[in-house]
């Protein structure tokens, strides 16, 4: 008598666990396929740069000190200077996101 039962609940289980799993998987599938963390900022430029911009573009926190501000320009620059085949537009963003960053910016803007 006890057979039925028992086999009726181990169905029961592996039907719950299977459609937990369907579940599961859907889930996993429609998740972003950005990781949450980049690297490097991704986004476009405001119209007047901001310390948050600024700090994004370098890779540094708003609070950094300036020798790592200074050596994040540097190393931000030698990736997008002009003379090594990088964007005179990016390499004025990024000299101003230093600028802002040692407050020496008076939010005049690029001169793009």
């Amino acid at each position: 008598m006890a057979t039925p039962l028992v086999v009726g609940l181990a169905v029961a289980g592996a039907a719950y666990a299977g459609r937990y799993s369907i579940l599961a998987w859907n889930a996993f599938k429609a998740r972003p396929a950005a990781p949450a963390f980049r690297k490097f900022y991704q986004g476009g430029f405001q119209p007047q740069m901001t310390r948050r911009e600024a700090a994004l573009i370098l890779g540094v926190r708003e609070s950094s000190a300036l020798d790592k501000i200074k050596e994040a320009h540097r190393r931000v620059m030698l990736a997008n200077h002009p003379d090594a085949g990088g964007s005179h537009y990016l390499a004025s963003k990024i000299s101003e996101a230093k600028e802002m960053m040692l407050r020496k910016s008076s939010n005049t803007g690029s001169a793009f």
